[in-house]
């Protein structure tokens, strides 16, 4: 699909998840990326899963420091910026994160930014571990490290990571790259740690739709890898979800509907069509449908009804969907045939 890098797992995490890594490093022709912590072990680990980009992270924010790590702030300095070291001198492309940046005081965060782009990190991750930022919060806290990055370090550039505990990750993600950052951390349906992460699909479209940017992403790719992740992790995808979800591109409203026939453009995006993501668009039936849709779905159903015996069908869809909420093509058939709606007949050669 064009996705720039894949952070492939935690090497140094079991035996399983090297050969993971190791596997997707050696069949993947795009940047595969692996996760350390600033141990020797974790490092090393990661340089021998073959991977093309090592992302070395430890705790900055003074709660997990002294709760978490049991550490101080200079060993913590010192510790980030010998893994850099040993990530660079090994010829790998290094990531550095202070990991809950967003609650480090910022003086020490940006002094552990200008200590490890100095030391070589190619990339400085901003991570808004626990979901706490701001869209303009975290705007102006990415516009520091990206200046402080770039004062440092010789062509450093800034990542994003946000999490979605407050239903902002995408949000501050785009916030992010309004500030400066080059790259955003993002998960297909928006799957990670408690409520997820930035997702995959809506970031990739703000910025194709929204800000009329070139990702490099195959967009007409997305609901497909959307459905895929969604069978193989087991995590069901809402109908209200952006971009994928069932409900993304229906419509039941009369109002909408018969917009929609009109022209998608009335009640759509516009700037985001169905056929953009790999998506089809879907008249729904319920207890707000309209005579337009009504008479869109028997019509393709092989039905030639009047204007009368439309009405009394969406009567009947109406009545039917108070109670059962959607109405099937089975039950509309049902009600075209109850009315006396005259069908087509079938030709065949």
């Amino acid at each position: 699909m064009g996705t720039h890098v894949i952070e492939a797992g935690f090497p140094v995490n079991s035996d399983a998840e090297f050969e993971a890594v190791r596997d997707i490093a050696a069949a993947s022709s795009t940047t595969v990326c692996g996760l350390a912590r600033v141990v020797e072990e974790d490092i090393d680990a990661a340089l021998d899963s073959g991977v093309d980009l090592v992302h070395v992270f430890v705790s900055t924010s003074d709660v997990q420091i002294e709760d978490s790590m049991h550490s101080t702030r200079e060993d913590v300095l010192d510790r980030a910026v010998e893994a850099v070291e040993r990530v660079v001198d090994a010829g790998a492309e290094c990531m550095f994160s202070p990991m809950d940046a967003t609650r480090t005081d910022e003086g020490f965060l940006l002094d552990i930014v200008g200590e490890t782009a100095a030391a070589g990190a190619d990339w400085i991750n901003i991570p808004d571990t626990v979901g706490v930022a701001t869209p303009t919060r975290f705007a102006a806290l990415t516009a520091n490290v990206v200046e402080a990055a770039e004062a440092a370090g010789e062509g450093t550039r800034v990542d994003v990571h946000t999490h979605d505990d407050f239903g902002l990750a995408g949000a501050n993600a785009l916030a992010g790259y309004e500030a400066g950052a080059s790259q955003a951390q993002v998960s297909v349906n928006g799957i990670g740690e408690r409520a997820g992460n930035a997702a995959y699909e809506e970031v990739v479209m703000a910025l194709e739709s929204l800000y009329d940017v070139s990702t490099g992403i195959d967009t007409t790719e997305i609901t497909g890898l959307s459905r895929m992740i969604e069978e193989k992790s087991g995590v069901p995808v809402p109908g209200n979800k952006p971009v994928v979800g069932d409900n993304a591109f229906s419509h039941e409203s009369g109002i909408h509907a018969a917009g929609v026939i009109e022209n998608s453009d009335t009640f759509e995006p516009g700037v985001m069509t169905p056929e953009m993501v790999g998506a089809e668009r879907e008249l729904v039936l319920g207890k707000h449908t309209g005579q337009h849709s009504v008479r869109e779905r028997l019509v393709e159903a092989g039905f030639e009804p009047t204007e009368e015996e439309v009405r009394e069908v969406t009567r009947r869809v109406k009545d039917f969907g108070a109670e059962k909420q959607r109405v099937t093509v089975d039950e509309l058939e049902k009600f075209a045939r109850e009315v006396g709606v005259d069908q087509r007949e079938e030709v065949r050669a």
